[in-house]
């Protein structure tokens, strides 16, 4: 992990995030199957600093909980100022649901 970034773990739980404490202003969720968290929640949350990097303020957080015989992933983080939150969701949204990137995320977490 780049320095700078967090690594926390709880039971079941990996977050990754550029602040402690952790706040989601914005956020989306996504499922994936059974995959490892830490290495899904290095290639989102690099992949999410790449796709919003131009929003002032933001700081990245991904969290990835065990659910269901897969993972659930949140992506979203802490973002400053005025900005337009629900095109910002929609934007993470858009990222998780990516085919490509879904791909690539998941032959690297396997």
């Amino acid at each position: 992990m780049s320095k700078g970034f967090h690594i926390l773990r709880e039971e079941g739980v990996v977050t990754v995030a550029r602040c402690v404490p952790v706040r989601f202003d914005v956020s989306a969720e996504a499922r994936f199957g059974p995959v490892r968290k830490l290495a899904l929640a290095q290639q989102v949350r690099q992949d999410l600093w790449r796709a919003l990097r131009q929003v002032r303020g933001f700081a990245p957080v991904v969290r990835v909980a065990e659910a269901g015989g897969g993972v659930t992933v949140t992506a979203g983080g802490q973002v400053e100022g005025r900005h337009d939150r629900a095109r910002l969701e929609e934007s993470i949204a858009v990222l998780l649901a990516d085919p490509r990137h879904v791909a690539r995320w998941t032959r690297w977490a396997r």
